[in-house]
């Protein structure tokens, strides 16, 4: 995965969410493509970001699927053309002010979302997800979706 010293790019940045992500790779395994794989080509001139939660996510699926190593490759694959956004202090400052504005608001998301968000948010980037319910509560966070 690319990971370049500055997030800094002419391009337009969207982040991707794990949701999104699966479903390319389902597409992409059924040879048909679908929504994800149409807003994929849709985003030729982005720079495509995923935090490391997000491919953290992707490589535990691999692991418990029934073919393990055919689909650590997909996921390989997929993410070797993308930008990791790996967290820092500020990361974990801009995570603590986002889990506190929701649970002051009953309005939580799980951790692993939030850490998610938390990237898009840091990189004042959009999030394209499939879940848009739990994501348009965070402050902040531009939600697309496909």
């Amino acid at each position: 995965m690319a990971s370049p010293e500055s997030g800094q790019s002419s391009q337009a940045v969207i982040h991707l969410d794990t949701s999104y992500l699966v479903d390319l790779l389902r597409e992409t395994a059924r040879q048909k493509p679908g929504p994800a794989t149409k807003r994929l080509d849709d985003m030729q001139d982005e720079a495509l970001w995923l935090s490391v939660h997000a491919a953290c996510e992707l490589f535990a699926g691999a692991e418990g699927s029934e073919r393990p190593a055919v689909e650590r490759d997909q996921v390989a694959r997929l993410c070797s053309g993308m930008h990791l956004a790996l967290p820092d202090e500020r990361f974990a400052e801009t995570f603590g002010r986002l889990y506190a504005s929701l649970a002051r608001r009953g309005a939580t998301i799980a951790t692993m979302d939030l850490l998610i968000a938390t990237a898009a948010v840091r990189a004042q980037a959009p999030l394209l997800t499939r879940n848009v319910r739990d994501f348009a509560r965070v402050p902040g966070l531009e939600v697309l979706t496909y």
